[in-house]
């Protein structure tokens, strides 16, 4: 399979990898060492720098390797060629836009949605440790000064989360409605305003949902801003290009849940940090350890989603 995606898609992702090598694998390398063994050999200005490149770097090979996967999800700038391998005519991908590949129809939407749920991962993680130094009321100083930082972090990376993971929604109905139909468990099309499943059983071979709750108007809402406006269904796709439903409907409703929850969680931590009583809240503080497991379970699910959802396409 690898020798045949290869042989395909190789020309763009060569481009995608190769720029990812460039820009992003020698400046985390170069500067990952500064930053894990330069602690008592290096300036602290310089030792700050040294992060700060780290953490470009990693952006830059979120920049590529996202590029590359949202290429084969709404492929752009390309055409297909035909050459002979060993007597045998067969296709491959070639780059004719090399900015239209990379500014592909998903690629930002994907991309910041990306970045912003390693953000939400990065400011749990911190505040997780420091919840956890107030419960055992060790360093007290320092995981007060991070958790000033962390908790509005989390806050504002999980609202964006939230915004940019639906604006990428209303985007799949134009590039990948069989994904959205996927996600949603929905079956059928009429002319009726569709309503959003909150959870249920999606069985594929009924065609149907059991023990679904479902929220009268809200994925028209959702997806075209319009209440009324019906959603196409599973029924709009050929039955061989159809992907399987049920993984992708749970992982997604999973995501959505886990990222309500944390925009719970840091809304409430910063109200009482504001007020002034976050460290006598032990509940929380013990819910805020936590979390760090519910940003990498909902990031996970979201990819799960992502690449489930685009089957059985490997390039849709």
């Amino acid at each position: 399979n690898w020798a045949a995606y290869s042989r395909f898609v190789g020309d763009v992702f060569g481009s995608a990898l190769a720029a990812e090598g460039i820009f992003a694998f020698f400046l985390e390398s170069g500067f990952l060492a500064v930053l894990v063994f330069g602690w008592d050999r290096v300036g602290p200005k310089m030792h700050l720098f040294s992060t700060l490149m780290v953490f470009l770097g990693s952006a830059f090979s979120a920049v590529w390797i996202v590029v590359a996967n949202s290429w084969q999800q709404t492929p752009a700038g390309y055409h297909i060629v035909w050459q002979d391998v060993q007597g045998e005519m067969v296709p491959r991908a070639e780059v004719t836009s090399f900015w239209g590949m990379v500014f592909n129809p998903s690629s930002v939407d994907r991309l910041t949605h990306t970045l912003i749920g390693a953000l939400v991962l990065g400011a749990f993680f911190v505040a997780s440790v420091c919840s956890y130094y107030l419960l055992r009321n060790r360093h007290l100083d320092v995981a007060r000064r991070c958790l000033s930082i962390a908790l509005p972090s989390a806050l504002l990376f999980t609202v964006l989360a939230a915004a940019t993971g639906h604006d990428s929604a209303q985007k799949l109905v134009e590039t990948q409605p069989a994904k959205l139909a996927a996600m949603e468990a929905h079956f059928h099309t009429s002319d009726e305003p569709t309503g959003l499943t909150l959870f249920g059983w999606p069985d594929s071979e009924n065609e149907t949902v059991h023990f679904a709750v479902k929220l009268p108007y809200l994925l028209s809402l959702m997806v075209y801003n319009d209440p009324v406006k019906p959603v196409p269904g599973m029924d709009q796709i050929p039955a061989d290009e159809r992907p399987p439903v049920w993984l992708p409907f749970q992982t997604f409703h999973l995501m959505v849940g886990l990222g309500t929850m944390m925009i719970g969680v840091a809304a409430f931590s910063c109200w009482f940090w504001y007020r002034g009583t976050f460290e006598q809240k032990r509940w929380l503080l013990w819910v805020v350890v936590l979390m760090p497991l519910a940003a990498m379970t909902a990031n996970q699910a979201g990819w799960v989603t992502a690449e489930v959802g685009r089957q059985p396409w490997i390039v849709y």
